[in-house]
């Protein structure tokens, strides 16, 4: 369970701080969205520039928050789960390299009364610019009730709050969600710590690998496999409503497309026939699949049905077809080609008219996806060494972000800041691990994975 609130009250108890009861989070109002963006109580005051903040990050405290009462839950006691709730915004806001966290030495213990009251007066003598402060709660009916706030400290003003009730479950989410709260308030950019990446798990010598699906929070957390590594895996997709996730498996020992639902745990075949079908992507909508499929020598990009069905031939040309993905208004298919005699980069309307090159620079261009803003596609460029890269979507403005032995994979953040891929070590034991890297290409962290990892796909924003 899941609630997210509007707004949260203006008024604290009176009272001394040790009998200090929280500050009180009222229903979401009638009409209003799971998951509503945040209140902002100014929309003036500090704004971090997500370019030139990658440089000199914005100094942010963010203090432990306190507890109305100690109470045991499932999560854990309260006071406990008040710092790791701060602990987990820390490190969603230091991760996207546009903040830099005080040290626990610089932040003072704060108070529940000192919750929608900051001193401002210590937090001035800090170097830091923006503050947050929270709380949380144990609530009677067995939920937790996370507040959190956002303040600009040279100002003195609240620039956003925000509050969430949740099932002792859905903790770790309060504090992504608070987490995006203040990104996207000082940056103007969409939220994305409250998503999740699936990826293939892998462990083995190289030539003789165990691939399974796994599936994570976007930090790391909450880990678990859903396939048991009987058979290898690649490639897996997000459904838009996150309830499946779409594959390709090589059950039976011959690639074909899967679809797997999270709920019920059980895969279902797509495309039957004797065919090799790979790379599928659902469209934007949820109503079609997008894949390759080899018939008599030659490969070309089909669509077929969410549900199964006949797949319906969206290219004819010579050569291998392969790699589509839809821009966010599912007008338009991104895909790679090797119909000019290499590995390039194609655009075609959504029934497969329209088919024009855009990718004309030296060396190889693959795995392309389109940005969920629609105005970046990201490949992996194959020019002596493997490399993540973006384009416009006609083609301009190629930039590479990474520059390693083999980085490959892309796929976008539910904002379209930020890209995860996959990274290969060298020789016969190199293991795979996943990485993400921003769109300045500057900030590149590694994503934690209890095995070695490849093929990931970010997922939308959570509900």
């Amino acid at each position: 369970m899941f609630r997210i609130s509007a707004a949260i009250a203006l008024l604290l108890a009176t009272t001394a701080a040790a009998q200090q009861p929280a500050p009180p989070v009222p229903s979401a109002p009638a009409g209003a969205p799971q998951g509503a963006p945040a209140t902002a109580g100014d929309q003036g005051g500090l704004v971090v520039d997500v370019e030139g903040g990658i440089s000199a990050p914005t100094p942010i405290a963010i203090p432990v928050m306190p507890a109305a009462a100690v109470v045991n839950t499932p999560a854990g006691s309260t006071d406990a789960l008040g710092r790791q709730l701060s602990d987990i915004i820390a490190n969603d806001l230091k991760g996207s390299g546009l903040f830099t966290p005080l040290p626990p030495s610089q932040l003072r213990a704060v108070a529940m009364a000192e919750v929608q009251a900051p001193s401002f007066d210590y937090w001035r003598s800090t170097s830091a610019q923006a503050l947050v402060q929270g709380f949380i709660r144990a609530n009677g009916d067995g939920t937790l009730t996370v507040g959190c706030y956002l303040y600009d400290v040279s100002s003195q003003r609240e620039l956003a709050k925000q509050g969430f009730v949740v099932s002792p479950a859905d903790w770790r989410r309060a504090a992504h969600k608070c987490a995006d709260t203040i990104y996207s308030r000082l940056t103007g950019e969409g939220p994305y710590f409250d998503s999740r990446i699936v990826y293939v798990s892998e462990t083995g010598p190289k030539t003789k690998r165990i691939k399974r699906l796994a599936i994570m929070d976007q930090d790391g957390a909450n880990h678990r496999f859903l396939t048991n590594g009987q058979s290898i895996v690649l490639t897996p997709r997000f459904a838009p409503n996150q309830q499946s996730i779409v594959y390709m498996s090589y059950e039976n020992d011959r690639p074909s497309i899967y679809v797997y639902d999270l709920g019920s745990g059980r895969p279902r075949r797509v495309v039957q026939g004797a065919s090799l079908t790979f790379a599928p992507r659902f469209s934007p909508d949820g109503r079609w699949i997008l894949f390759s499929m080899a018939t008599s020598g030659n490969t070309d990009l089909y669509r077929v049905s969410a549900s199964g069905g006949t797949p319906q031939r969206l290219t004819t040309s010579p050569g291998i077809d392969t790699g589509g993905s839809y821009s966010p208004d599912g007008n338009r298919i991104v895909f790679e080609s090797d119909r000019s005699g290499g590995q390039q980069l194609y655009v075609m309307n959504a029934d497969g008219s329209n088919q024009q090159r855009i990718s004309f620079g030296s060396g190889r261009y693959a795995t392309p996806v389109w940005s969920p803003r629609g105005d970046l596609i990201a490949f992996t460029k194959l020019a002596g060494n493997f490399r993540i890269g973006i384009m416009s979507p006609s083609g301009g403005g190629e930039k590479l972000l990474t520059n390693d032995w083999s980085d490959e994979g892309p796929s976008w953040s539910p904002n379209g800041r930020a890209i995860t891929f996959y990274r290969s070590g060298r020789g016969a034991g190199g293991t795979a691990t996943l990485w993400v890297v921003d769109l300045t290409g500057v900030n590149e962290r590694r994503v934690p994975t209890p095995l070695s990892g490849s093929d990931p796909a970010w997922g939308p924003l959570r509900p």
